[in-house]
């Protein structure tokens, strides 16, 4: 059974609404769905999805996919395996660029069984570098991880496997995964974590484009659809934790209204290539008292500059586990580093320590600078966050 949808999106559809739903009637039995979208790359950007007949979430890729499967055992990376409830789903495109000539589109949805994508093999597990000295905090001990990632689940081109690989040669202790719009690796991510010996945080990037925010936690899958202040309200009720992602990007930069500000902010993004620009800091300072700074490597792929664990984030937890760092980064014991082997200040009881920072200036948001002296040097601490810079005042380490 095949079920065709033609048509030519114009900038006039987008702006009515850029979400579009193309029913497909499944019928009692079925053994899978495939769907297939065409389209003109050159002339806009159409991203896919589906939602079952009772409106459940079925999966996403976004514009990283034109075409997806699912049965009961399998589906496509990015959407979720399981029984097809007979009756209507629904595609869901979005319009997310769309140029003024318009953009023909077609999508081809076959009814019938599926044969799944061989997977790849999954590599060896990697030898790990040894880890730093540091200091401890009431009984706590700071881990090394990445709060930002993506695989094949959604735009990345590593899988889950491939990408621990990387985590674990950095010498990270967690790293959370954030496919954008979808929660289809969270199924996978403790198999993989214990085979690697990394704690796997399930994340989900939940992706418009007026802004993008990380929902951290084993909380389900977070409406993308929905206004972002339900985005704030959703993850708080689940007990998850939501950050703001790279508030100062270009065209994904944040322009959501907030009533209520979320926990934690990816003020430290690799988008921030040059650390001197001090918008970063100003926004946090003009975001919200409190706010929790994280960073991230928004990894999408090896070709590209961005490395695992740069930047760094650092907590202070009794131990890397899931929920051990969700408590720690909730309580705000957090530091941001260069990269896991890079100067690092952390906040230990009443004082500012600075490690492998030797001739660095630690900075705050008052404008007073002291020098730093040694590979260990200890500060009064003080209320607020305060950062390592350098000679040309780049940014080298920000502590919570």
């Amino acid at each position: 059974m095949t079920h065709v949808h033609r048509g030519t999106w114009q900038p006039e559809d987008r702006a009515e609404a850029m979400h579009r739903y193309l029913p497909v009637d499944v019928p009692p039995g079925a053994a899978g769905l495939r769907v297939e979208l065409a389209y003109d790359r050159g002339a806009g950007v159409l991203d896919l999805g589906v939602f079952d007949p009772d409106g459940r979430f079925r999966g996403y890729s976004g514009g990283a996919r034109n075409s997806f499967a699912l049965s009961a055992n399998w589906a496509t990376p990015g959407y979720l395996p399981g029984e097809l409830p007979p009756g209507e789903w629904q595609v869901f495109l979005r319009l997310h660029r769309v140029a003024s000539a318009g953009v023909p589109y077609e999508v081809r949805a076959n009814v019938g069984p599926v044969a799944p994508d061989a997977a790849p093999d999954a590599p060896p597990v990697p030898g790990r570098p040894e880890r730093r000295d540091l200091p401890t905090v009431d009984g706590l001990a700071w881990f090394a991880g990445d709060l930002h990632a993506h695989t094949v689940h959604s735009d990345g081109s590593l899988t889950i496997e491939e990408l621990a690989t990387r985590a674990v040669t950095t010498g990270l202790d967690f790293l959370a995964i954030t496919d954008h719009n979808t929660v289809s690796h969270h199924a996978h991510l403790d198999a993989v974590g214990r085979r690697y010996g990394l704690t796997l945080i399930p994340g989900q990037e939940v992706t418009s484009d007026r802004g993008h925010a990380n929902a951290f936690g084993a909380i389900g899958w977070v409406d993308f659809r929905r206004p972002a202040a339900d985005w704030v309200s959703t993850v708080a009720e689940r007990g998850g934790l939501l950050s703001v992602n790279h508030p100062l990007a270009a065209d994904y930069a944040w322009r959501q209204p907030l009533p209520v500000k979320p926990p934690l902010a990816e003020v430290w993004h690799s988008g921030w290539w040059d650390r001197t620009w001090g918008a970063p800091l100003a926004w946090l300072l003009a975001w919200a008292p409190g706010t929790v700074p994280v960073g991230g490597s928004d990894f999408h792929h090896p070709a590209e500059s961005v490395r695992v664990g740069h930047p760094t984030t650092w907590v202070a937890a009794a131990s890397p586990g899931v929920d051990d760092v969700l408590a720690a980064l909730a309580a705000g014991r957090t530091a941001v580093s260069e990269s896991p082997d890079g100067p690092l200040l952390l906040r230990v009881g009443d004082e500012l320590v600075a490690l492998d920072a030797d001739g660095l200036l630690l900075t705050d948001f008052t404008g007073r600078r002291r020098a730093v002296r040694g590979d260990r040097h200890a500060f009064p601490a003080a209320p607020g966050a305060h950062w390592l810079e350098d000679e040309r005042t780049r940014i080298m380490a920000l502590s919570a």
